[in-house]
């Protein structure tokens, strides 16, 4: 399975992202005996609670950049894995090795095996959501509490948005895939000339991007894809899963409007919640609320901790 290794310069000088690197080696499920290089932010002290921070499709931890700061002055140990195919993690060339399942297995492994990771607070938006609620129904018992934006865990056994489906026509026929101008337009502000090259910064050429390239195909559509099953009965251990479940999402994400519901109404530790809409906010909420997401989560932990 020929991988690429994004060069280390590509990510000097990005603004606001004075971080360092860390990495794991997982095993890829799809070739025995190889491994893969995952790269992860770990910032705040040590023996802090965990607060998990999952990005998804088309961006990487250059997300939550403006997060962070509030999140570890608070007392909070983040970490902000790339997925597998983005950021500073390799990136398989071969479409077919990136399915659904094996990103969830590599995060598995990452987050669980070499980090170690348990009593976690977790948050994930778009793909973040459908792979790392994945592993909430998978492994309730590492998790503390939950919050959910702008994302879902698909089953297929509903219809898509036609917002959603219209992103994913366009992320299969596209001849260029402008990765910061994605980004960008998934957000109310302007993002600056130099943020959208630092989303750019992981994929130097076309050759990098098969996996924000393929994730869009990868999303349940129908009753019979690949995934379903797995996401029915993840959805099975969230139907009883009664830790705290907050919902956060945005009031301008056409792709993900009214996905909350199902959380609200579906997990039991969702009942009795102070779920919040992040008003004048796009799909990617934290380029345009950080400090108001990162307070949200600072303030959910407070009222849910024992």
């Amino acid at each position: 399975m020929p991988a690429l290794r994004t060069p280390d310069d590509c990510f000097e000088g990005l603004p606001d992202f004075d971080f360092a690197p860390h990495y794991v080696e997982v095993a890829d499920p799809a070739e025995p005996g190889t491994t893969l290089r995952v790269h992860h932010l770990d910032e705040g002290p040590a023996d802090g609670p965990v607060v998990l921070l999952m990005h998804g499709e088309p961006s990487w931890c250059y997300l939550y950049r403006h997060m962070i700061a509030p999140l570890t002055a608070a007392g909070f140990r983040c970490i902000a894995p790339d997925l597998v195919g983005f950021g500073r993690s390799d990136k398989p060339t071969d479409r077919s090795t990136h399915t659904y399942a094996n990103h969830v297995e590599w995060m598995r492994e990452a987050l669980f095996d070499r980090l170690g990771l348990t009593d976690i607070t977790f948050f994930g938006q778009d793909w973040g959501g459908l792979i790392g609620l994945r592993l909430v129904g998978e492994h309730p018992q590492r998790y503390r509490r939950v919050v959910v934006s702008n994302t879902g865990l698909n089953t297929g056994d509903r219809p898509p948005s036609d917002a959603f489906l219209a992103w994913q026509t366009y992320s299969q026929t596209t001849p260029d895939f402008p990765i910061g101008r994605v980004v960008d337009g998934g957000c109310v502000r302007d993002l600056s000339p130099a943020e959208i090259a630092a989303y750019e910064a992981p994929f130097p050429d076309d050759t990098y991007t098969a996996g924000p390239r393929v994730m869009p195909s990868l999303v349940p559509t129908s009753p019979e894809d690949p995934a379903a099953a797995a996401n029915r009965a993840a959805w099975a251990v969230l139907e009883t899963f009664d830790r705290p479940l907050l919902t956060a999402f945005s009031d301008r994400d056409p792709v993900t409007a009214g996905g909350e519901r199902a959380f609200q109404f579906k997990v039991p530790g969702a009942a009795g919640q102070p779920h919040v809409t992040i008003e004048n906010a796009g799909h990617f909420v934290q380029e345009d609320a950080p400090a108001r997401l990162a307070s949200i989560i600072i303030d959910f932990i407070a009222a849910t901790s024992d």
